[in-house]
């Protein structure tokens, strides 16, 4: 009865908040809200449903500015930067939808980051893993404190969004990317709690441009550091600047390693277009009420520096996107790792004993939160080149056989493209033919691939409904993500073209072997058989033995492990 009165009262209070922030609403409390809002601020908030669930339910977002620029195109008129505040990617780590609708009320009253509104436009997303929200539950965070109930990791279809944002396999991912694109914030905020140990800190911000990305932004990222985490500080915050994992779980002196995740994730995605992607981690032991509070500074913090510094960003990333139009022909990074520099760090922990299991025979941590402690750790941050490819001089060409597929995830991507009309080309192009593949289990639903190969010069017949795609486009470094065989993240890493590494065409046993001896009878195949005969993995498998005369049978599939995506010097594209 208490609880209905106080939401009778004030329509704009959430469960979350009038329960003392021991519990968090369903969502229809988002749905209320979302049309609530407008409602108490005319002429400053919207509500837009911008996609909808596998389960039919509606994804929402709230759009605030205090002059009522809401549309991606008044902003862009204006040079308005965006900021954009996501909850709920993990439905139980939900501490952003209860801080964003806190600091949305605050925003709009002019109680936090006054006059803000003013300057920058918020896009509000309370829950972006809406199935997942709602299969509710107690306990199914059993190493998070709060709240009561919660909801589940995944969507309904068993997909991690995080894992999603290059392949775009789930339908709420493909219209969040609808929503990024369209009103292309300058900064994307992604609210998370963590797993792991017991410390003291409370919060992570791991964001770039920082110490990856275009020069200028890297400045303006050390910059929004060295502002926002003295203020966190000052509020009684231990801000963190890395991802809290020790490098071996079991073992906190171990230290971290502050490495850069692949643009799988969100705010790994968002950087690679030359605007900020920022990952908010509060710690799971802490309080509800803590990590609610800790959230809402954090990105009141945030939407302060965008307020001070958000023009400035907007035209270094719109520079940015100018310069990655002339990245043909020249050397990109793909990914990172760190080096083996390690710098001492005084980490906040508490005291703890690391013994041998009886049960499992693992080493076993026991912390004591009674007894705080400073651990002298090492972290390593200083990254490096991993994967340097250089990329083609025009742009890529997907065969019409493969262009739906391709053409999808590049229109998801907002990446542009031609559609070849001719009936028939002939073109100068570069190959890759895979020469080692791992293929997993499973993985977010996928039977993955690492994937070894180089490209070769060739020529390839190209017909009608063939797609070219230039590399000159403001994000050409997401391109290279997607087509690029050995990015991490690339559509043949996700498995999107097995069935290329898949032998369809053979030899039975019987016929192999006849032909086996016949290629014997020429010196040159004997000695190179010969050869690989010294090789003891090679010696001691029949199949492979088989194999080696069976490649050069004319029957053999010359285009087995051929990337139906090919790399071109010149644009093939016409009037």
């Amino acid at each position: 009865m208490l609880l209905f009165l106080i939401l009778a009262a004030a329509p704009l209070t959430t469960v979350a908040e009038a329960s003392g922030w021991t519990k968090t609403g369903r969502y229809d409390e988002v749905e209320r809200l979302c049309a609530a809002f407008p409602k108490a601020y005319p002429g400053k908030v919207k509500c837009e449903r911008f996609g909808t669930t596998p389960l039919g339910r509606p994804m929402l977002s709230l759009i605030a500015s205090a002059d009522g620029t809401f549309t991606p195109e008044q902003n862009k008129a204006k040079s308005r930067p965006v900021v954009m505040l996501q909850g709920g990617i993990h439905a139980g780590e939900i501490d952003g939808k209860d801080a964003g609708f806190w600091l949305l009320r605050e925003l709009l009253e002019g109680k936090a980051a006054p006059k803000s509104l003013s300057a920058v436009t918020l896009v509000f997303v309370p829950v972006f893993n809406v199935d997942g929200h709602e299969r509710f539950g107690d306990n199914q965070r059993p190493n998070q404190r709060g709240p009561e109930q919660m909801g589940w990791r995944v969507t309904s279809q068993n997909l991690n969004l995080n894992r999603d944002y290059v392949k775009a396999d789930a339908p709420e991912m493909l219209a969040l990317l609808g929503l990024l694109h369209r009103f292309d914030p300058v900064m994307y905020v992604d609210l998370h709690v963590t797993d792991g140990a017991k410390f003291q800190h409370d919060v992570s911000v791991t964001f770039e441009p920082q110490r990856l990305g275009p020069a200028a932004m890297q400045a303006q990222g050390r910059a929004l550091r060295a502002s926002l985490f003295p203020k966190l500080e000052a509020g009684g915050h231990q801000p963190l600047g890395f991802y809290p994992a020790f490098d071996d779980s079991d073992d906190p002196q171990s230290g971290f390693t502050a490495g850069w995740a692949p643009p799988r994730f969100g705010n790994a995605y968002w950087a690679l277009h030359h605007r900020f992607g920022v990952l908010v981690e509060t710690h799971s032991w802490k309080p509800y009420a803590v990590r609610v509070k800790s959230t809402f500074d954090v990105c009141e913090g945030l939407v302060e520096e965008a307020t001070a510094h958000g023009k400035e960003w907007l035209t270094a990333a719109r520079a940015a996107d100018l310069e990655a139009m002339k990245l043909g022909g020249t050397d990109v990074v793909l990914t990172t790792q760190a080096t083996k520099v390690n710098k001492p760090f005084d980490f906040q922990g508490y005291a703890y004993t690391r013994t041998r299991s009886e049960v499992s025979g693992k080493m076993w941590v026991q912390y004591d939160e009674t007894k705080p402690q400073v651990w002298k750790l090492q972290v390593r941050d200083e990254l490096q080149p991993a994967l340097v490819v250089r990329a083609p001089a025009a742009g890529y060409v997907i065969p019409s056989s493969h262009a739906a597929l391709v053409g999808s995830r590049l229109q998801a991507h907002a990446l542009r493209f031609e559609v070849l009309k001719k009936p028939k080309l002939q073109l100068a192009v570069e190959h890759m033919v895979i020469d080692s593949s791992v293929r997993a289990a499973s993985y977010e639903g996928r039977a993955t691939l690492q994937v070894n190969g180089s490209w070769t010069a060739g020529r390839e017949d190209l017909f009608a409904g063939s797609l070219f795609v230039p590399i000159a486009q403001p994000h050409a470094e997401v391109l290279m993500h997607l087509l690029e065989p050995t990015a991490p993240d690339s559509l043949v890493a996700w498995g999107f073209f097995n069935a290329h590494t898949e032998q369809k065409e053979y030899l039975e046993d019987y016929l192999s072997e006849a032909f086996a001896r016949e290629q014997l009878r020429d010196p040159a195949v004997k000695a190179a058989f010969d050869e690989r005969l010294k090789d003891p993995t090679f010696a001691k498998d029949p199949d492979a033995r088989l194999r080696f005369f069976s490649m050069r049978h004319p029957t053999w599939d010359a285009r087995l492990g051929l990337v139906p995506i090919y790399r071109v010097a010149v644009s093939p594209a016409g009037p």
